[in-house]
């Protein structure tokens, strides 16, 4: 099993909220963004305590919004371990010079946030045909776009798929279905739709490792079924530290752990490999 580990999902705040002040998407802060700020010291601390290798930073839009800011000073700081995926307002004019403005700070992935603690509701702007210049954007410079979504918005996506299918689409927390029914997995079936398309990619993070023990699901019977149908090489791992509770290292610990059942070859694929695939950077 891969040592290079890549995390294609953790993010960072500031204590300073002079010089980057909250602005959260929704109106309301998230409570864990409040109760365990990290700044992107201690992210790179606590990579090298966990022995994670690079880390592609997620914005975290339940603090600061749109404003990628600090997400680009740390990019800027330590291109050797840090990329970035940024967050824009899709429904702007102005979307895809937004777009070239933070890829040109080096950042080199996009991420719509639909759905979250702070906006539980599925928001209908996933498929809005206002946001097509900015996913014209995104595929003019060949980045990913990560969309953080439920099931709910499965119509909207496959718009999006048939529309966009040079676009890579990674679906944040394996789209959030619920695995504790057991198997065959029934409620699963909204995420296993998308399998046959070639541009869909999957985030398994941490929320989706615990999950996958509960109720009569197991990670060998859930993770396996969804590693069955998409292939480790579209799935990369991403820890959701600080937001998820635990140390890094506790949660690549309870990560690995989960995927003991792959072989070396998908386990590679899953914590590394794909992730370098989505974000060259990394």
């Amino acid at each position: 099993m891969t040592s290079n580990i890549r995390d294609i999902h953790p993010h960072i705040i500031s204590t300073d909220e002079i010089k980057y002040p909250r602005d959260p998407l929704g109106g309301t802060q998230s409570t864990w963004s409040q109760s365990r700020p990290t700044s992107w010291q201690q992210l790179l601390n606590a990579m090298d305590d966990a022995g994670v290798s690079k880390s592609a930073i997620v914005q975290a839009s339940t603090c600061y919004g749109f404003d990628n800011s600090y997400v680009a000073e740390a990019v800027a700081a330590r291109p050797d371990r840090f990329s970035g995926v940024f967050s824009v307002n899709m429904l702007t004019p102005d979307a895809p010079e937004k777009i070239n403005y933070w890829f040109k700070k080096g950042l080199t992935g996009l991420r719509l946030f639909t759905t979250g603690s702070t906006m539980p509701g599925q928001s209908d702007v996933l498929g809005d045909p206002r946001s097509f210049a900015g996913w014209e954007a995104a595929r003019d410079l060949g980045i990913p776009v990560c969309v953080q979504m439920k099931p709910e918005g499965l119509g909207m996506l496959n718009t999006l798929i048939q529309k966009f299918p040079n676009v890579r689409i990674i679906i944040d927390h394996f789209m959030g279905v619920p695995p504790e029914g057991g198997p065959p997995y029934a409620e699963a079936e909204p995420l296993m739709s998308v399998a046959k398309h070639p541009n869909i990619y999957l985030k398994l993070t941490i929320i989706t490792v615990r999950r996958s023990y509960k109720g009569q699901a197991s990670p060998e019977s859930f993770i396996g079924k969804v590693v069955n149908a998409f292939g480790s090489d579209r799935i990369a791992w991403g820890s959701n530290f600080p937001t998820s509770e635990g140390t890094l290292k506790e949660i690549l610990t309870e990560s690995q752990t989960a995927l003991n059942f792959l072989s070396s070859k998908d386990q590679d694929n899953i914590l590394s490999n794909t992730a370098k695939s989505l974000y060259p950077a990394l």
